[in-house]
């Protein structure tokens, strides 16, 4: 039979196409950018309290066994590809092994130990986070996730007439005390996270999840380009249309800071008798407090609570509840929209006009007898109306 050709078929296949080989360099580029990311407001890399770093450090530890198997085996690869590649007109093959006793004990009890090394500190670890702290100097506070905002109340700080410390999207904590969140969900699953103090924690509805947060003792005075003490977190289970802007802020303050803050948040907000603002105080409580609740002193002296209170029931543990954040001391915020948006009367301004505008929301399939709420609807205010909320809630410091 004569040949159809001289070449051989190594000879006949085609070489790789000049296109593959240019894109080949912009793929490794690809890859190599995926892990140039900065340490950023939320990286868990940068631990700002002791759980954190434990956190932090047991993960370099995983990393470092990595690293030495990731080697070991790239090593007895390389090797192997160079030492037993084909060579040109070599016929010698390698000598064939089926089956090596000694070598499969050694890489069977190798991964064992390997992984019994890594266990013990990975429980230990869990076992740490999870112990809820107990004693007096440990700081309660109860975590309600809402979509798209978080409202945090503090039991064990209330004021005379039986009130608790009620606020929203910014949490306040003392440096160096444990914090115990007790969490829980108003609607669907929410996640809570703030990475630099400890990692994520889900919340369910109907059901109680406990998170510690200590922050280290020198975080009052840390300015991480937010301002000082600020630390960053949000949701961290996706939770609908806005969950990217269910966000929150860590107020880290040092013991006498944290003690005049909550001071001043357990006093009334005062009505207010000049315009424009008694104006708008009008329209907060014949629109606002279907959904907001505020704690208010009259101008006869007379505290009250103006807006409809909300309860929600999680395995024995009462939360006190409102559909919408409690506005008390809007002005003291630093953010809104679930602390999405910076606390100044411009963004207040358009987020009254139109909220939906500034944070994508539902409020259509709002449905109050049900406790469902989805977002704050566009309730056509004028700009006259819309003046005199922005003055009252603004002024309310």
């Amino acid at each position: 039979m004569t040949p159809r050709s001289g070449r051989s078929k190594r000879q006949e296949r085609p070489g790789p196409r000049p296109r593959r080989l240019a894109a080949l360099p912009l793929a490794v580029l690809v890859v190599g950018l995926t892990a140039c990311s900065g340490t950023g407001p939320q990286s868990s890399l940068e631990p700002q309290g002791p759980i954190s770093r434990d956190i932090d450090g047991l993960w370099e530890f995983v990393l470092a066994a990595a690293v030495v198997v990731f080697v070991l085996v790239m090593t007895v690869y390389v090797i192997s590809l160079i030492r037993f590649r084909e060579r040109k007109n070599d016929t010698r093959r390698p000598r064939q092994v089926h089956g090596n006793t000694k070598l499969e004990i050694m890489w069977t009890i190798a991964p064992a130990v390997l992984l019994v090394v890594l266990t013990v500190p990975t429980l230990r670890g869990l076992f740490d986070i999870r112990t809820v702290p107990t004693g007096d100097d440990v700081l309660q506070v109860k975590v309600t996730g809402h979509q798209w905002w978080w409202e945090f109340e503090y039991p064990d700080l209330g004021a005379a007439d039986g009130r608790t410390l009620i606020t929203a999207s910014e949490l306040h904590i003392p440096a160096g005390r444990p914090v115990n969140l007790t969490m829980t969900s108003a609607d669907v699953i929410h996640s809570f996270w703030v990475p630099p103090l400890n990692g994520k924690r889900d919340i369910v509805p109907g059901r109680l999840s406990n998170l510690t947060l200590i922050a280290d003792a020198d975080q009052a005075t840390v300015d991480n380009g937010f301002g000082e003490g600020v630390i960053l977190g949000q949701c961290a289970e996706f939770c609908g249309l806005a969950h990217a802007d269910m966000r929150l802020r860590v107020f880290v303050h040092d013991e006498a800071g944290f003690q005049v803050w909550a001071e001043d948040q357990l006093a009334p907000a005062v009505v207010p008798t000049a315009e424009p603002s008694a104006a708008g105080f009008a329209t907060f409580t014949q629109v606002c407090t279907a959904c907001h609740q505020a704690t208010v002193e009259q101008p006869d002296g007379t505290v009250e609570t103006v807006g409809l209170e909300h309860f929600i029931e999680s395995r024995g543990t009462r939360f006190r509840s409102s559909y919408a954040p409690n506005l008390t001391h809007f002005g003291s915020r630093t953010t809104l929209g679930g602390a999405s948006l910076a606390n100044v009367a411009d963004h207040l301004r358009q987020w009254l006009a139109n909220p939906s505008a500034l944070k994508p929301m539902d409020p259509d399939r709002n449905d109050l007898a049900n406790a469902r709420i989805l977002g704050m609807p566009n309730f056509g205010l004028s700009d006259e109306e819309i003046e005199g909320l922005v003055a009252m809630l603004e002024g309310w410091k």
